[in-house]
């Protein structure tokens, strides 16, 4: 890809954040994208992306036909990469990382990011955009984790004695949710959202009904 296009697909994301969301949102108007990345490791400063997964989740939907996958050109031999379920010519035929990122990114858009602990993949994916294109993700986020902590607060998992902790596996878990294709860039994604479905009916019967309200933090409320 020549810079010219490049240069477009970069300066075509940056100002879609001119118009984007209100705090005021209903959600049910709001483009959410639930993403995973499998990495190397779990420093988001050093370790290096594996893959990325991603699906949309409109008026409280999963649109499959929105969605988005890679997987980056690395060694094979890394034990990382064999957990993530990659075969050697994925690995060896994968996308390099400057285009996968850039692909995501054209894919991504302004949309919402939602994840289970969402800001490692963030990090890790601006630290890329940065050393690639110079920019970071300007994207909203979501964090499940604190929109459970949330709803915890509020009591909506009492008496609930199947909960030990509130890890993908556990949300699976309480939420009904067959966790099929674990550790998958791809299938946590879809996992996610699924779950991230479960958490939009409680938050309207909760009163989170804007995107503000989602999109809190749980730090800001705990001394």
């Amino acid at each position: 890809m020549n810079s010219t296009s490049i240069s477009s697909i970069v300066d075509a994301y940056l100002g879609v954040f001119a118009g984007t969301w209100a705090d005021t949102a209903n959600p049910d108007h709001v483009r959410f994208v639930v993403l995973d990345s499998e990495t190397t490791g779990t420093d988001p400063a050093r370790d290096h992306l594996v893959s990325i997964g991603a699906v949309a989740v409109k008026k409280s939907q999963i649109v499959l036909a929105d969605s988005f996958e890679a997987t980056l050109k690395i060694a094979h031999n890394l034990s990382s990469v064999m957990v993530h379920g990659i075969t050697r010519d994925e690995a060896r035929d994968g996308m390099e990382e400057p285009e996968a990122v850039l692909a995501f990114v054209e894919y991504l858009r302004d949309g919402v990011i939602v994840g289970h602990h969402i800001g490692f993949d963030v990090k890790i994916l601006s630290r890329a955009c940065e050393q690639h294109f110079g920019f970071q993700l300007q994207n909203r986020m979501l964090d499940t984790m604190d929109l459970t902590l949330h709803f915890q607060d509020s009591g909506a998992f009492a008496g609930n004695d199947s909960i030990h902790d509130f890890s993908l596996d556990s949300l699976c878990s309480i939420f009904g949710v067959e966790p099929r294709d674990r550790h998958t860039a791809g299938g946590d994604a879809f996992i996610t959202a699924q779950i991230f479905l479960r958490l939009l009916r409680l938050a309207r019967k909760h009163g989170r009904d804007t995107l503000r309200e989602l999109c809190q933090p749980y730090s800001t409320t705990v001394a």
